[in-house]
């Protein structure tokens, strides 16, 4: 059986690929409503930037399409309101700002030049401009996977963090989509996955994915990359991001950081695959990136069942870290490969 899209519009309601039961279960949920899109977004149903983004975008109309407006006022007044609710689903992911504004701005433009003003064609034209960002998402997915391949070699061994393919994304991913179309242009490429504690979204997910295209991949544990790389056995690693600031700083899943660390101690390149929305310019330094503290449990205990310490041990839990500009090679996006000096080159695309 086929697998299904991460993220599809089928009919009125939104179709997901329920992530928090992978790789035991492939489930799709529908959802109807803001509320269910906000639930989805907060408890990782979907994640990575641009899927977050995607889901957002349609959790917008969804929770517009059915509230009785008299006028396109308090049309915009409703928006406001759902636009505010849906940014506080997770605080790092700029894509998830970065997609409600954008929409909202588009909105108001066009409402503001005639072209759409109605209640009812307001409404309908939330729903389209979802729809155009998540094929806009998918056509930066190719982008940037065109673009990395200028920086994988035949035969390279990748190391990557967390999950940046079709399940982070509308299109074929980021970090794993340049994998991806290494694999397909058939460069012999051999993925190694860090786990991802304590999530697991490397075991769980990029280990799926992989297996799902036919990338030949081996799972590691987080605390043996050192060793991997120390042996020889790591060329490059391309992991994704959630927020770049001004300066070049890209936080990520927890453990990147650390993943970068270790890539400079042995000579090895360490790439970010982002598009250009999860740039976030009004921050020029990565210590201004809010940084999501999730529940303890997701530490204490594995999947939230099966406790592994103490019941009340207390524990730190951020979601992300970041990595500073320095120890970063290069940043794979849709418009090229941006290199240090970062403030220069990041200004640059941006225009």
């Amino acid at each position: 059986m086929p697998t299904p899209p991460s993220i599809a519009w089928k009919g009125d309601a939104l179709e997901i690929l329920d992530q928090t039961l992978l790789p035991q279960s492939v489930c799709v949920l529908r959802l109807a409503t803001l509320e269910e899109a906000f639930e989805a977004i907060q408890r990782l149903r979907v994640r990575g930037a641009p899927l977050i983004g995607i889901t957002a975008a349609y959790g917008l109309y969804l929770g517009m399409r059915h509230l009785t407006l008299e006028s396109e006022a308090a049309f915009f007044a409703a928006l406001q309101t759902q636009v505010a609710t849906l940014a506080t689903a997770r605080p790092t992911a700029v894509n998830l700002f970065w997609a409600l504004e954008s929409i909202q701005a588009r909105l108001t433009v066009e409402s503001k030049a005639g072209a759409v003003n109605e209640v009812h064609a307001l409404k309908r034209r939330l729903l389209e401009l979802a729809i155009e960002l998540h094929e806009d998402d998918r056509q930066r997915c190719d982008a940037m996977a065109e673009h990395g391949q200028d920086v994988i070699p035949h035969g390279a061994r990748i190391l990557t963090h967390c999950n940046t393919g079709f399940l982070a994304t509308g299109g074929i991913g980021t970090a794993l989509g340049v994998i991806h179309r290494a694999h397909t242009l058939g460069k012999q490429v051999h993925v190694y996955a860090d786990e991802t504690r304590p999530v697991l979204q490397g075991a769980r997910l990029t280990i799926w994915e992989c297996a799902q295209s036919g990338i030949p991949a081996t799972l590691i544990c987080d605390n043996m990359a050192a060793a991997l790389m120390r042996e020889g056995k790591v060329d490059l690693v391309i992991v994704g991001a959630d927020r770049i600031t001004a300066d070049g700083s890209a936080a990520n899943k927890i453990g990147t950081y650390g993943v970068a660390v270790l890539a400079r101690h042995h000579g090895i390149p360490f790439y970010v695959a982002a598009p250009i929305s999860t740039f976030d310019l009004a921050a020029t330094h990565g210590s201004q990136i809010p940084i999501e503290n999730r529940d303890p449990d997701e530490v204490r205990r594995v999947f939230g069942q099966t406790l592994i310490t103490v019941p009340d041990a207390d524990c730190w839990n951020p979601a992300f870290d970041v990595t500073p500009p320095e120890l970063i090679t290069g940043m794979i996006t849709e418009r090229g490969i941006v290199n240090a000096p970062y403030v220069e080159s990041i200004a640059a695309l941006a225009k």
